[in-house]
């Protein structure tokens, strides 16, 4: 993934998020939390990754559509597409 780093910067906070919320989430089944606790937790885990993976993704076809001629990373219009319905 070969972006600057005010490309990355927003997407390392996120899943730094996400990895505090599974922090939290483990921490809750280990020590008997509430059912509700935990899915609320779960499900705000698998949002955070969602959108680092966005951010990603986007940051990819940003980077297409503004140097289409870079070679370093290259990646298909079709190849985005399916990355993109990977999280969809």
């Amino acid at each position: 993934m070969a972006t600057t780093a005010a490309d990355i910067k927003p997407v390392l906070n996120r899943l730094r998020r996400a990895q505090g919320q599974l922090n939290a989430v483990i921490a809750a089944v280990e020590n008997g939390g509430k059912c509700r606790d935990v899915v609320i937790q779960l499900a705000a885990v698998s949002s955070a990754l969602d959108k680092a993976g966005f951010q990603i993704i986007s940051t990819a076809m940003q980077k297409c559509l503004t140097d289409p001629d870079d070679t370093s990373d290259p990646i298909t219009v079709d190849e985005l597409q399916k990355l993109f319905m990977t999280l969809a």
